[in-house]
């Protein structure tokens, strides 16, 4: 996608993001897996966006940290309560601009693959394990790649149709690289609404050998939040942590 950075996708969606995310599930059950892994902290979150996830951690106890590539979106988070106290560097989390020893680095909600490239994302472990405790972990919530939801190399996807709104994705797919490029669209009587998104997907094994090439294990895979078992392309959804090589694995 021409001209798409690191920060363009938070850029454009930062006003709407709290309202479009508000039907998913309590991110409950995510806090609850992260503050386990956590223990006193300091935990730190790779793309923290507004908050969703980061502000009910902190409120926990746990100290929370933050990267984020887009100053809009930093901005929302600001704003709400508890916003202010969560040091935030912004950045490219493929190279953890940050300093200090975290005993959780994790990043939910796919964010993970906006890292666009395979060296990205293998340096983006490496800088993980660099900053993790010798106890710590790295936590990854991210979607199973499913190559039949873009036949052809493409797909149109409705996903709203209202009196005043209608909202549909377009998406072009490049299964070599492995990329993902899309358009959330929104019609409104005002107008178009153009929400631009680029993704790098990776497999749970290649998410693996990456960790092995850092230094890291895999600790846990689960196929949600919950810990249901991962079944593979039949669980839609990777939550995997991983720990330092020479670790104790639990």
């Amino acid at each position: 996608m021409d001209d798409y950075r690191p920060e363009t996708y938070g850029d454009r969606i930062a006003d709407l993001y709290d309202a479009m995310t508000a039907a998913m599930p309590d991110p409950v059950d995510c806090v609850d897996r992260l503050a386990e892994l956590a223990g006193p902290g300091p935990a730190l979150e790779l793309g923290i966006g507004t908050g969703r996830v980061a502000l009910p951690l902190a409120a926990r106890g746990v100290e929370v940290h933050g990267i984020d590539a887009s100053a809009a979106m930093v901005e929302r988070l600001r704003a709400k309560p508890g916003g202010e106290a969560i040091p935030v560097t912004i950045g490219d989390f493929a190279d953890l601009p940050v300093e200090g020893g975290y005993r959780l680095v994790y990043a939910v909600f796919n964010t993970f693959f906006s890292l666009l490239t395979q060296d990205d994302q293998v340096r983006c472990f490496r800088a993980v394990a660099d900053r993790l405790t010798p106890d710590g972990a790295f936590a990854l919530e991210l979607f199973v790649p499913d190559p039949t939801l873009h036949p052809g190399g493409q797909s149109i996807r409705t996903r709203h149709l209202g009196l005043d709104l209608a909202r549909f994705d377009l998406a072009l797919h490049d299964p070599v690289a492995q990329r993902v490029d899309f358009q959330n669209v929104l019609l409104t009587a005002d107008g178009a609404r153009l929400l631009p998104g680029s993704v790098r997907y990776a497999w749970p094994a290649e998410l693996d050998l990456m960790a092995r090439l850092a230094g890291l294990r895999l600790r846990e895979r689960w196929g949600g939040w919950r810990r249901e078992p991962y079944t593979g392309s039949t669980s839609g959804l990777c939550v995997a942590v991983y720990e330092h090589a020479g670790g104790t694995a639990s």
